[in-house]
């Protein structure tokens, strides 16, 4: 077989020739071929002649074949040359086309499809409602927001950015707390009047609790800071959900007390439709995450998307703790 027939780059030989072949070389050559001389080539690649002239001799050399046909006055390709550029440029123009994308997709204009993940709750309530505002910036970015409350695998479901709540322990990706996760534990006033305020941790055990099984199948227990230590209890289970809206509603509902993040019942806290008992006991160490795998070599749709949701739930109103009374349940008329 001819050194350089079409096989010897893109044939069954060609993954064995990747590994013996001076990727140097080659570009090398493309550069003389697209410049018509060795001195032009080398002021394009911004390295001296002579590094070039080498490049080219240890690639004539691997592949046994002399690719130009040089006098002093003018270089051309040889018939082995012409064979190895008709194979081999357009695979260096998809590598070089390849690296455009890339720099363009990092430093270009936003655009692409971005994959979000978020928890149901917090994702159907503060994330879903700020994608337009989004889109609106940024037309040219396709958005798909996958609602789950397990933890997402930024691998295996493909998320570009994931939201997450409560405490962050994985050190391998970024995450970036967006406003800290208050907790309330919370009633309806028609509720505490039936059966009695709750006006310390024990006395949860007299209550109705609705509470929230997450992904992992497990009753989350409700969390408390008492004389500067986490404590951890939970009422008797009358109702459970899987859905942190449908533990809220059945509060509201007056069916029970539930422990509840702020972003949820805010909102119900200032209009007296839910009342907050034990403040004092909040705990104060979790928070809402924006979380993504690297600071570096982000893609300007993931970077315009985290800065965007940053600023965005900064500026709502979603922390209410300092405007509700230390101690018992908050008055109601």
């Amino acid at each position: 077989m001819n050194a350089y027939s079409p096989s010897g780059c893109g044939g069954a030989d060609a993954l064995a020739t990747s590994f013996s072949a001076s990727y140097a070389g080659v570009i090398a050559f493309i550069a003389v071929v697209n410049e018509g001389s060795f001195a032009r080539a080398a002021d394009r690649l911004g390295i001296g002649r002579s590094a070039v002239s080498r490049s080219v001799q240890k690639l004539e050399q691997q592949v046994g074949a002399r690719l130009f046909s040089r006098t002093t006055r003018s270089t051309s390709l040889t018939r082995e040359g012409e064979i190895f550029f008709e194979n081999c440029h357009p695979g260096v123009e998809r590598i070089a086309q390849a690296l455009d994308d890339m720099r363009e997709l990092r430093d270009g204009p936003p655009r692409g499809q971005l994959r979000i993940g978020a928890p149901m709750g917090f994702g159907r309530k503060i994330v879903a409602p700020l994608l337009n505002r989004f889109r609106d910036a940024y037309p040219d970015i396709a958005l798909d927001l996958l609602l789950d409350d397990r933890p997402f695998d930024f691998t295996g479901d493909r998320v570009d950015v994931a939201f997450r709540n409560g405490r962050m322990e994985d050190s391998q990706i970024v995450a970036r707390q967006l406003v800290p996760m208050q907790m309330f534990v919370c009633a309806t006033p028609d509720y505490l009047r039936q059966h009695g305020d709750i006006d310390s941790v024990e006395a949860l055990a007299a209550h109705n609790g609705i509470h929230y099984r997450s992904g992992s199948g497990r009753i989350d227990e409700w969390e408390f800071k008492v004389d500067g230590r986490l404590r951890k209890a939970l009422p008797p289970a009358m109702e459970v959900f899987n859905d942190t809206d449908l533990v809220l509603q059945a509060v509201l509902d007056g069916r029970g007390v539930g422990q509840l993040a702020g972003y949820q019942v805010c909102e119900y806290l200032r209009s007296g439709r839910l009342v907050a008992c034990l403040a004092r006991y909040a705990p104060d160490d979790r928070g809402h995450y924006i979380c993504y795998q690297t600071r570096q070599q982000l893609p300007s749709r993931i970077r315009v998307f985290i800065d965007f949701m940053i600023g965005a739930i900064r500026a709502l109103d979603l922390e209410c703790g300092s405007s509700l009374p230390i101690g018992a349940p908050m008055a109601t008329p």
